[in-house]
């Protein structure tokens, strides 16, 4: 089987990517080369595909069992994939976004018939815009999608936080070493589904190729339901240190002008989600997860602790943290004085 990947060094991306090469597929990684791949065995094509002229010259004479697009952000970006891969591809899958669903939703549990709409989050909305084109593609056309909806993902280079600066996770770890509070929006008792990328990998592989997974779309989501103190918790005994929330408000996060918290939060995070996962196991039987949270969670901590170069440090949102904490201490301290 022959596929190409449209950067494919990514969080969940590499990971297919390693197990993929492993099955014996044929797998061509097109990409700038800006991020190293560490995929032994797969090819390499170095080009930006937003230079649709040049794209085509490096794909000419190609055809692929499975192109899928990891990069897609904005509907113009798989208007140029149609345009590159119709006639070149048995399949074409696109990386769409769980965060599409309706906020605020109306039924905690999600399906794939939940419907689409996130008024707080434009990467959310064109998510949406690039389904709603395919699909009118696969209908009118007989293009080949296959729409993928991942929700939270991580791998043992990251973790997934409830809240971080713009530089990524390392400064919260490095607050939970220190013994300093970590800030939590709410009171972090809101459920959310967190999966781990060596257990997206095979899910997803289970879709390529799959001819019933044609004009769908699917999430692929954990399905071991945390809070989001859970995660946390997991996250200090990884580090071997006492977990130290300090509750914020979300409304009150949202006053933020050094953060725009609104996506990632109310279009997000603080809305509890359970998703049923029927149609992947319907599409892929032999789908199991098989890593908990608190095992991967451990794997992260340790990668990442013996690896340099992934601890940023970032001192804006560490003081931006410290002082929430002290408006938050002192207005418990004048409550207490009610």
């Amino acid at each position: 089987m022959k596929a190409l990947f449209i950067g494919g060094t990514g969080v969940i991306s590499t990971a297919i990517s390693r197990l993929l090469v492993s099955q014996g597929w044929d797998l061509t990684l097109l990409n700038r080369g800006n991020r190293q791949s560490d995929v032994k065995g797969a090819r390499q094509l170095t080009l930006d595909i937003s230079d649709e002229s040049a794209a085509a010259k490096a794909i000419a004479g190609e055809a692929y069992d499975v192109v899928a697009d990891f990069i897609a952000f904005v509907p113009a970006q798989a208007e140029r994939d149609v345009r590159l891969f119709r006639g070149k591809t048995a399949q074409y899958i696109v990386i769409s976004s769980a965060s599409a669903y309706q906020k605020p939703l109306s039924h905690p549990v999600v399906t794939e018939a939940t419907p689409l709409s996130n008024p707080y989050w434009e990467y959310s909305r064109n998510k949406i815009a690039i389904e709603e084109y395919l699909i009118r593609e696969y209908r009118e056309t007989g293009f080949p999608v296959t729409i993928v909806r991942p929700s939270h993902t991580f791998s043992c280079r990251s973790l997934p936080l409830a809240l971080h600066g713009d530089k990524g996770p390392w400064q919260v770890l490095k607050r939970m070493l220190e013994g300093k509070p970590v800030l939590m929006p709410g009171d972090g008792s809101s459920l959310w589904a967190v999966m781990n990328s060596e257990d997206f990998a095979p899910a997803f592989m289970g879709l390529m190729g799959n001819p019933h997974a044609i004009g769908q779309a699917v999430q692929i989501t954990g399905e071991e339901l945390l809070t989001w103190n859970q995660i946390m918790q997991s996250v200090a005994r990884a580090l071997g240190v006492e977990y130290k929330p300090c509750y914020v408000p979300t409304a009150l996060l949202m006053k933020s002008k050094q953060y725009d918290f609104t996506g990632s939060m109310l279009g997000d995070k603080a809305n509890t989600v359970i998703f049923d996962n029927a149609l992947l196991h319907r599409l892929v039987p032999t789908f199991q997860a098989k890593k908990r949270f608190d095992q991967a969670a451990r794997e992260s901590v340790a990668y990442i602790l013996s690896h340099p170069e992934l601890q940023i440090e970032d001192p804006d949102f560490d003081h931006f943290s410290d002082s929430l904490v002290a408006i938050m201490d002192q207005a418990a301290r004048q409550v207490e004085a009610l």
